[in-house]
């Protein structure tokens, strides 16, 4: 068994405090006692001089004790709370090496500790998702980097949407947390808005699903639905996200152009103008608000999304880009990098999977937009963000920025 004997003897005490040196000594060697010699109650009582005796021991004695319960299986809980606050050296030797923590030890320490503390909680291996969720709740980078990069923590939906959430101001944890499992296409398609051109690639490969098996097992229910009159606003809602078809037919009787191409043709010739770029949205199956934001957006992917949606071809989605007045070519008479990205984007999803990303965008951007969110996006209210449902969490965090968050 290891003891004190066995550790470096630098910082020894002076001759005045041997028999606190040794004393300390013999209590901890106590408290790392087999269950076989010593029952809970004794190590408790015991821990608890012990903890009394560190109140007043220099640092160099605290570590000396912190680095001989590390490998304890069993560590009493006042005496793990006292050393899991002090100076982070002292700590660090339990939050590295003291495999019987539990989480609310780490939970605690999170929550009174410092920065310092929670980093190193951070990189502990094995964390769960209620630590996870306490560590993010201080909103500290370097901290967050960490438990992205920590390959064995596990993350929580709720730990997830709050980095998506930290991304907005921290672009660099859109690459982290797209390696991670957790994330699901809700927080992709919002992080969407604010990735770079990469990650914008990465989200399109792996979470544009397909809606097919939907449409398969629901193919019936279309049919029951418009029995029915449509008068059920849930199953409509949901029907409309599955569908194949995307253009709003209804809306090409109301405009006073023939088709969604024709409104485009006219945007380039004339240029898009707010209401026609309405008229583009309502046209393409979506909402103005949801068409300001894609047509809004400076790196251009969210366009070709549109036009691949909705069935419209290359020359459409030229004129669409010329209309906005964007360049096609570049000062050295290359194809500007923001076009080239744009037509492969266009070129790299099917249908159906740029419905899907477009469908959600209008779904969470324009449809969950309740009088309570607009509030909460306008006043900062992320601490009530678990009264709303997904899409509404989605249309929060996208649109932030936009209300001067």
């Amino acid at each position: 068994m290891t003891d004190f004997a066995a550790l470096p003897e630098e910082g020894a005490p002076p001759s005045g405090l041997r028999a606190r040196h040794a004393l300390l000594k013999r209590l901890a060697d106590v408290v790392s006692l087999p269950g076989s010699r010593i029952n809970a109650f004794e190590r408790s009582v015991t821990g608890d001089l012990l903890v009394e005796m560190l109140r007043l021991a220099a640092p160099v004695e605290r570590k000396r004790v912190a680095t001989r319960l590390a490998p304890l299986a069993e560590l009493p809980n006042n005496l793990a709370r006292m050393l899991l606050r002090d100076e982070p050296e002292i700590a660090g030797t339990l939050i590295e090496h003291c495999g019987s923590l539990t989480d609310a030890d780490l939970v605690s320490c999170a929550r009174d500790a410092s920065p310092q503390h929670r980093l190193m909680i951070a990189n502990r291996r094995g964390l769960s998702e209620v630590v996870i969720e306490t560590l993010l709740t201080f909103g500290e980078a370097e901290v967050t980097d960490a438990v992205l990069r920590n390959t064995t923590a596990r993350l929580s939906q709720t730990a997830t949407e709050s980095i998506v959430s930290q991304s907005r101001q921290t672009p660099a944890f859109c690459s982290l947390l797209l390696r991670r499992p957790e994330l699901r296409p809700a927080g992709a398609y919002v992080m969407f808005w604010w990735c770079g051109s990469e990650d914008r690639r990465t989200i399109l490969q792996r979470f544009a699903v397909s809606r097919e098996v939907m449409q398969e097992v629901s193919e019936d229910v279309f049919a029951m639905a418009a029995a029915e009159g449509w008068n059920d606003p849930v199953s409509r809602k949901a029907l409309q996200f599955i569908e194949r078809r995307q253009r709003n037919r209804s809306a090409i009787d109301k405009s006073p152009y023939d088709s969604l191409e024709h409104a485009i043709a006219a945007a380039e010739s004339g240029g898009l103008k707010p209401d026609l770029a309405s008229e583009i949205a309502y046209l393409a199956g979506i909402k103005p608000l949801t068409g300001a934001k894609i047509i809004g957006d400076v790196g251009g992917e969210p366009l070709a999304i549109l036009c691949k949606a909705t069935g419209l071809g290359r020359t459409d989605l030229q004129a669409l880009w010329r209309s906005m007045r964007r360049p096609e070519v570049g000062a050295d008479g290359a194809v500007a990098p923001d076009w080239d990205r744009v037509q492969v984007t266009f070129e790299m999803l099917a249908v159906d999977r740029a419905q899907t990303v477009l469908r959600y965008w209008n779904w969470s951007l324009s449809s969950a937009l309740t009088p309570a969110l607009m509030r909460a996006i306008r006043d900062g209210e992320d601490e009530a963000i678990d009264e709303y449902s997904a899409p509404e969490r989605a249309a929060m965090m996208a649109l932030a920025e936009n209300f001067g968050r």
